[in-house]
């Protein structure tokens, strides 16, 4: 089977701008976030605001979606960008063998307040970043060492460099034409939640290009959302200590 690189990232992480970014090499066979269409759109959704009459797909399941991913490896080496939370009940040390892994983590204080956004009823358990913690810690216990952490702000704030960074730490080439492309794509193809409506802007644009560290100010936002924050900085805290710095 050939390498099959995971990025473990949380929602609204910029995680799809860096999956376009991958699908631009040409030599990988790249999926966005397979388990988690299973995870919502399956033919039995865990998420927990699922109710009755929510698109569901028969035959669609966690087991089928890494049947597929395997399959797919058998053909060439394979780039999944995905989020822990979906499977942590699949953790076991020979399933987690099958990766190289990597970690991409952003502020909590932009991703909830972009969830808030877009999901004012978005459930804490959406928000993953307890989830990526454990699997950093589990794999840093199974292997010894602990996988690669890129850092959001990091990344866009020279995409050169830690895109080549993280090549590294992956054992891929780093391909630097990559990182710019035409505008107009569409990454709705590769999206199955919601028509890809969240990708409109990286549609139109034309490379990840050095942009400054963004910020946000809690102070005005609902309490629910401060609190969320709370609860997720900590996590945030413990991989941000453990990124790739240059």
């Amino acid at each position: 089977m050939h390498k099959i690189v995971a990025l473990w990232a949380v929602p609204r992480s910029t995680s799809t701008a860096f999956e376009w970014m991958m699908r631009q090499r040409g030599d990988l066979d790249c999926l966005h976030e397979p388990f988690g269409e299973a995870w919502y759109q399956g033919e039995d959704p865990m998420w927990h605001r699922y109710a009755p009459g929510e698109v569901t797909t028969p035959g669609l399941t966690l087991d089928s979606v890494w049947v597929d991913i395997q399959a797919r490896a058998q053909s060439g080496p394979v780039f999944i960008k995905d989020f822990p939370h979906y499977i942590n009940h699949m953790w076991t040390p020979e399933f987690l063998s099958n990766f190289t892994h990597a970690f991409l983590i952003r502020d909590p204080a932009l991703t909830i307040t972009s969830m808030f956004a877009k999901w004012p009823d978005f459930h804490e358990g959406e928000v993953g970043f307890p989830e990526q913690r454990a699997l950093f810690d589990l794999l840093w216990a199974l292997n010894g060492t602990p996988p690669p952490v890129i850092d959001s702000g990091d990344l866009l704030e020279n995409p050169h460099d830690m895109t080549q960074a993280f090549c590294d730490a992956v054992g891929i080439p780093f391909i630097p034409q990559a990182l710019s492309w035409e505008p107009g794509g569409d990454p709705s193809a590769h999206s199955w939640w919601d028509g890809g409506s969240f990708h409109a802007n990286l549609a139109q644009s034309t490379g990840l290009k050095p942009q400054k560290r963004k910020y946000v100010d809690l102070d005005n936002t609902p309490d629910r959302v401060r609190q969320v924050h709370r609860r997720m900085k900590p996590h945030y805290d413990h991989l941000y200590a453990h990124r790739i710095t240059l």
